[in-house]
């Protein structure tokens, strides 16, 4: 008898020691982000925002008594490498349970897809076309806007606002974040009443032919990557063209317009402000955190997005029927008043794109400077 109870103990420390090693297993999220090339200055501080999201969350005990783990990948720019990160994540933690990262549209449907083959859910942070959701259907969802909403406020802005009656745009004809932004842009701004006078497309080598073509209008509206802003704007500026510049998110780089005091005019639509007086708490709240993790590095509204990109797979963790990824899906296609650092964001079975105000800011002496938060009239479909 004394035997027989001996076994029982055996067996229910034994159990108790399995179930304590199950519970010590992180809950995985797999992050892919283009930490090197031409999406870098946007990506590396959204990363940063998503691995400070995890921390909190960790900090606070976790999620269903787990720890958390951001397997965190570099793209390089390339969507030949995003699609293989998005395998080598799967590779080494075959349960991670949902992807988030990426802010270009063409470089997120490179690895969105490879993630939707496996049956995960992709949050982008900040790639911004409104055709994706449909381009992967039931697995791709969008912490920011879309490109249509901040192309009806920035053409709401330059005619009720900057008072621009004509427009010359130029844009970048190899990506489709541009090429989408310039569309919805002229759309909204015929709509007004305004007047379209050229539209000049430029490919690599070709933004100062593009530039020179531009005829005389009272605004340019300038398309274009991250890495284009600033050599598009200068050649702008010394061809002579002295009128306001519009342009969209790519331009929310404030490290860019350090030292560029010669520049003015230039506005731009992005996600939030992140300023110092900026007074919602929630914004304070992030922008000290971020600023305490970073070494005193002020976070940008890229930042703030893959904030809540994480955040919002966490909430989808916490409300999930089970640790699987399709109870994941289906958890924040049930998120509604979400309280994001970028805005209040809700999804549905058939909306995975949040509605949002759109933030405008100014290029003032080398920095950027908070114009206005504007919600559009009238939005182009898609």
């Amino acid at each position: 008898m004394k035997n027989i109870s001996l076994f029982w103990i055996f067996l229910i420390l034994l159990s108790l020691g399995c179930t304590k090693d199950k519970q010590t297993e992180p809950i995985v999220l797999g992050a892919i982000y283009n930490l090197t090339g031409g999406q870098a200055a946007l990506d590396i501080s959204s990363s940063k925002g998503a691995q400070l999201a995890i921390q909190q969350a960790n900090e606070a005990g976790g999620v269903h008594d787990q720890m958390l783990e951001l397997l965190l990948k570099d793209g390089q720019t390339n969507t030949d490498t995003l699609k293989a990160k998005v395998l080598e994540v799967l590779e080494e933690a075959p349960a991670t349970l949902a992807f988030l990262g990426l802010s270009d549209s063409d470089q997120v449907l490179a690895a969105a897809g490879e993630a939707a083959s496996h049956q995960r859910v992709f949050m982008t942070s900040g790639a911004t076309s409104p055709l994706l959701p449909g381009q992967i259907p039931d697995y791709l969802f969008l912490a920011c806007f879309g490109d249509n909403v901040q192309a009806a406020a920035a053409a709401e802005y330059a005619y009720d606002t900057l008072g621009a009656a004509s427009v010359s745009i130029l844009y970048d004809s190899t990506d489709t974040y541009t090429r989408l932004l310039q569309g919805y842009f002229t759309t909204r701004f015929e709509e007004l009443g305004g007047q379209v006078n050229s539209q000049n497309a430029y490919s690599a080598g070709s933004m100062a032919t593009a530039v020179q073509a531009a005829q005389a209008a009272d605004l340019i509206f300038f398309a274009a990557l991250p890495q284009d802003v600033l050599p598009g704007i200068q050649l702008i500026r010394q061809a002579g063209i002295n009128v306001p510049v519009i342009g969209g998110d790519s331009y929310d780089e404030p490290d860019v317009w350090q030292g560029q005091n010669q520049l003015g005019e230039v506005y731009f639509t992005t996600h939030a402000y992140l300023g110092a007086d900026n007074p919602k708490p929630e914004v304070q709240a992030f922008r000290q955190s971020y600023m305490n993790a970073y070494g005193g590095e002020e976070p940008n509204a890229f930042a703030a997005l893959g904030y809540d990109a994480a955040r919002l797979l966490i909430r989808a963790v916490e409300h999930s029927d089970s640790p699987h990824p399709e109870s994941i899906r289906q958890a924040l296609t049930e998120i509604q008043g979400f309280n994001g650092v970028t805005g209040t964001i809700s999804f549905g079975p058939d909306s995975r794109i949040p509605s949002k105000s759109v933030t405008i800011m100014e290029v003032v002496d080398g920095s950027q400077k908070f114009v206005l938060e504007l919600t559009p009239v009238k939005i182009p479909v898609p």
